[in-house]
């Protein structure tokens, strides 16, 4: 019976869909669970592994309004939780132990567009701990944030925001924060680089981290994806590592998700958003060069026009033990994967 729901909902939102975009395939994978509909427009999720028990992990996603909020939701996608309204949330990720008031917190930042801010909760509780947020891009006509990516650097453990925004300066598109407490157990943000070419085609919104390697990677669409450095005090940091898919996407490369099956390989899934399907690079790159990413195959999903993905490959329980993909589709809802539903495609046109 939930199967058959989950196809009826699928099924529902593609005939509500602009008969423009592409259908879903007849071989897409299918959700093991379809979240609850959120009243105006998923953009983007990301998800928190909860301490002690993995099957307690949550999915937090963005509802894309004026009166919009960061809602959290179990794995079996129902609504458990939202933060205050938010003015036009647009992208969220997630970080683990941000010193407050002496004490390790784990957040969630979100792009505050209609503000002009990023916004920090604590988790899992989905509080404000920011004081009304963090300004960013001052002092620039073009602001309106929208990506936002968290590292932490494994040396000390700081913690940084980048963050992308609708339109910007080839160079500088992409503003560096670091996170820290301010005091009376707010976090501020202080501008610690600006970096990140720019093609000049559409926008630059997904961003995604990789902190054990150390990379920053994100989609200027309808052009590729670049790769930078994540620390901002690299000597490398104003160097472009990587240009790669170029060619791959039928429109824009959007949402970008890292899955990790060591602690230097594995792969980067990037939504191939008007084909409905992600493309599959390697983590580690190829032929001993870690700046070379093939293609090394095209996954097709039942999310429609794909914004933002995340993915873990922490065992979750039931049919996440390898881990859980999620990926926003049009419908108000966030799709979930079981993670060996697609490494089984991967594995299928690996060995073609």
């Amino acid at each position: 019976m939930k199967n058959k729901f989950i196809l009826l909902l699928v099924s529902a939102f593609l005939i509500s869909c602009d008969s423009k975009l592409a259908p879903v395939r007849k071989d897409a994978i299918k959700p093991t669970a379809v979240t609850e509909p959120l009243p105006h427009d998923t953009d983007d999720p990301s998800i928190w592994i909860h301490p002690t028990d993995p099957s307690k992990s949550i999915i937090v996603g963005t509802d894309k309004d004026t009166d919009g909020a960061l809602y959290a939701f179990d794995l079996n996608g129902k609504i458990i939780t939202k933060s205050e309204t938010l003015k036009r949330p647009n992208n969220v990720d997630i970080a683990y132990g941000l010193i407050v008031n002496g004490k390790k917190i784990d957040v969630a930042v979100t792009t505050e567009r209609e503000t002009n801010k990023i916004r920090v909760f604590s988790l899992p509780d989905l509080k404000p701990i920011d004081n009304g947020g963090i300004s960013v891009f001052d002092g620039e006509s073009l602001r309106d944030p929208m990506g936002v990516a968290l590292y932490t650097r494994p040396s000390d453990h700081a913690i940084f925001a980048i963050v992308g925004r609708k339109s910007g300066t080839s160079g500088s598109y992409l503003w560096q924060y670091q996170l820290s407490d301010i005091g009376n157990g707010f976090v501020g943000g202080k501008v610690v680089r600006k970096f990140g070419a720019y093609s000049g085609k559409k926008e630059i919104e997904a961003i995604a981290v990789d902190n054990e390697l150390g990379m920053v990677y994100y989609c200027d669409e309808q052009f590729g994806i670049r790769k930078y450095v994540a620390d901002p005090e690299s000597k490398q940091k104003d160097v472009e590592l990587a240009v790669f898919g170029k060619g791959d996407f039928k429109a824009d490369n959007e949402g970008i998700a890292i899955y990790k099956k060591t602690a230097t390989t594995g792969y980067i899934l990037v939504s191939n958003q008007q084909a409905n399907t992600f493309m599959v690079y390697p983590r580690e790159g190829a032929n001993g060069d870690p700046n070379k990413y093939p293609l090394l195959a095209e996954i097709p999903t039942s999310t429609i026009e794909c914004d933002g993905a995340d993915v873990t490959n922490v065992n979750l329980g039931g049919a996440y033990k390898n881990g859980l993909f999620v990926a926003m589709s049009n419908g108000m809802t966030f799709h979930y994967y079981s993670w060996d539903s697609v490494q089984k495609r991967i594995d299928a046109q690996v060995k073609k």
